[in-house]
């Protein structure tokens, strides 16, 4: 049962002021397996603006758990806890955190502070969650420590500080929003005796200057240093005692302090965030390079595989195109039917027949092949022969290297003649012009005309250069023997009516044949397919390097969610000093960010590195802005979505079991 002392009404002012703090029947319950444990059990507690108040009891009294309700750090199990008359059960956990930024300061007897950063930059912390410029907060945080005899020491990290030095920037921490309620909690207990009187002197100094000290203490040596002291057992005050007179004084405390709108901007705190992820990073250099790896060859894998696709697609859509993209190939058999070329169907005078009926044609050639051996004085060549008109060239826009195609006049004549492609002139007449030369076939000499420009392999692979043409009629004569043709080519004038000329020339086959034994082929339509299914594999290495990306932003998640529960009591430090659950959300979801940016533009340098290499090696590859853009966007997207995950648990942690972590 609580003890009410006489001298706690007498404490409220006569002109009925609205105390600071008031708990009435506040419990604190903690469950412990099948039973439940009371850590506050019916406490009713006053503090007026401006008292200095010891609450002093043994370890496991409660006493630190009444300083954690107090401090808006924990919520009690029951009754009402009011701040200036506001009840603070009606807040929200954003709203505690700007009460706490702008009320409390909180002087922990484990110092509780930040061990990657300066004593300054440990001291900025509450004015960062409040939104203080950064030039005010760095000129308030030096001008504190320079009053509490650290100003030499104001760039040092807390490794670097004395167990009291350390309790004195946490002295000015608390202090840096000009708190107006000071919060001590064993202020001196892991300190040196002669330390500890300072700290107990300058926490008087701050209630002569008006602050509401509440030092939370087992000792009584240090709780007589207190105008008031409450004591605490069991989870229950057992006396109220005043020890002396307190002295006039005005409060620092205001009605600006229940402000509990969020006053700091978001920029500000991105940039804070930011500067936080990259020391986060650099304290854990190799778990930070190990999580960066499965995001840079994620991003590595898209660029280098969607260059090879593009590349290859490129590469086949350009040998397609060499053909011609405005060709009819007619070839015998019947459609869907693979033909060997022995098929007889087709005759020379069907492309007679399609050059002086169907509109819309440039160019017709009949063509008919074989593989024959060539020879030139001690060289033999094996080749392809190919028999075809004088349209040819036209029929499949073919340059002349050198010399001239057959004419019409050579077709007629069966002239011995022939032009030959690039690799057989090599072969044949190495560093030697062909042109004027003869070259003997099946012991028949042809003299060669010209030799065709350089075209390489086509879609298929084949060499397009390692081929001999000559006129079809002296082919006929001279090679093939039997008269009937392997293909006709037909150059189409008009593009847009090709479809049109395809349906002409089948009508006037099928009435010339009288049975569908040919086929057609559009090399437009070849062209489309190619497309779609270079699109296609294109598409699926794209998929695969997605799928590293994706494994490499879980491994991201992974280390987050580690990282998490390895800073939880800086994630509680953080809450204490007034940071929001939204600033705990940014914070953790811009050092997953940060990593994964930093992953995509190595990946992205390392990917152009790989797709050079690959060049280099010979493989056709195709650079583009596209996709570089597209996978660093990818690993941005996949930092901010692997990171949510974590950020949303940091943020979730309740404040007092995030300090008691270890």
């Amino acid at each position: 049962m609580s003890v009410a002392a006489p001298a706690f009404e007498a404490d409220a002012p006569a002109d009925g002021g609205t105390p600071l703090i008031a708990l009435d029947g506040v419990d604190k319950l903690y469950p412990s397996g099948e039973s439940v444990v009371h850590a506050l059990d019916d406490v009713s507690l006053t503090i007026m603006p401006g008292e200095y108040v010891a609450i002093m009891g043994q370890s496991g009294s409660g006493k630190s758990t009444l300083m954690n309700i107090l401090g808006c750090l924990d919520r009690p199990t029951r009754g009402t806890y009011r701040v200036l008359g506001r009840d603070v059960a009606s807040l929200t956990p954003d709203a505690l955190a700007a009460l706490r930024s702008r009320t409390f300061g909180f002087v922990f007897q484990r110092y509780n502070l930040l061990p990657a950063i300066s004593a300054e930059e440990n001291v900025e912390i509450p004015a960062i969650y409040a939104g203080r410029p950064k030039a005010e907060r760095r000129e308030r945080a030096q001008a504190l420590l320079a009053r509490l005899g650290l100003g030499e020491r104001a760039g040092h990290k807390p490794s670097q500080l004395s167990g009291g030095q350390q309790q004195r920037v946490s002295i000015a921490r608390a202090l840096m929003n000009e708190a107006p309620v000071i919060l001590a909690d064993e202020p001196t207990g892991a300190l040196d005796s002669h330390s500890g009187e300072m700290m107990l002197a300058l926490l008087g100094e701050l209630h002569a200057e008006g602050r509401t000290v509440i030092l939370i203490t087992h000792d009584k040596e240090v709780a007589a240093h207190a105008e008031r002291v409450v004591r605490i057992q069991d989870g229950r005050i057992v006396a109220d005692e005043r020890q002396k007179a307190p002295a006039p004084r005005a409060s620092t405390f205001g009605a600006e302090h229940l402000d509990l709108k969020a006053h700091n901007p978001f920029f500000s705190d991105l940039t804070e965030a930011v500067k936080m992820a990259w020391r986060s990073m650099a304290a854990n250099a190799f778990r930070t390079a190990l999580t960066l790896l499965g995001v840079v060859i994620g991003v590595a894998a898209v660029i280098a595989m969607m260059a090879i696709g593009e590349g290859s697609k490129q590469d086949i859509l350009g040998r397609i195109a060499s053909m011609g993209t405005n060709l009819l190939i007619v070839r015998p058999g019947a459609p869907g039917v693979r033909t060997t070329g022995a098929n007889a169907s087709l005759q020379a005078e069907d492309a007679a027949a399609i050059a002086e009926e169907i509109g819309n044609v440039v160019a017709v050639s009949p063509e008919r092949y074989t593989t024959a051996t060539l020879r030139v004085g001690n060289i033999d060549y094996a080749t392809m022969v190919q028999g075809a008109g004088p349209g040819y060239t036209a029929a499949r826009d073919w340059a002349m290297q050198s010399g001239a195609m057959f004419t019409q006049a050579d077709y007629d004549a069966y002239a011995p003649v022939m032009v030959i492609g690039t690799t057989v002139a090599k072969v044949l007449f190495p560093g030697q012009n062909p042109v004027g030369r003869y070259v003997l076939v099946r012991n028949v000499p042809f003299q060669v005309l010209g030799v065709l420009a350089p075209r390489g392999a086509n879609a298929f692979g084949s060499d397009q250069d390692d081929i001999a043409l000559m006129p079809l009629s002296t082919g006929f004569i001279r090679v093939f023997g039997r008269r009937y043709l392997n293909s006709i080519t037909i150059a189409v004038e008009d593009t847009a009516r090709i479809d049109e000329t395809q349906a002409e020339i089948t009508s006037l086959l099928r009435r010339r044949h009288r049975a569908d034994d040919f086929q057609i082929r559009n090399t437009s339509s070849m062209l489309d397919m190619a497309t779609a299914s270079a699109d296609t594999l294109t598409t699926l290495l794209a998929s695969v390097a997605a799928i590293s990306l994706i494994v490499g932003g879980i491994g991201v998640m992974n280390i987050m969610l580690v990282s998490v529960t390895e800073r939880t009591r800086e994630i509680g430090i953080r809450m204490a000093t007034g940071a929001r659950r939204s600033n705990i959300m940014l914070q953790f979801n811009t050092e997953a960010l940060v990593v994964c940016g930093v992953g995509g533009l190595v990946g992205v340098a390392l990917g152009i590195g790989v797709t050079w290499g690959l060049e280099y090696l010979g493989a056709t590859v195709a650079y583009a802005a596209g996709p570089a853009l597209l996978a660093f966007g990818c690993a941005v997207l996949t930092g901010l979505v692997f990171g949510y995950l974590p950020a949303r648990k940091a943020a979730g942690l309740d404040p007092v079991v995030a300090l008691a972590s270890e």
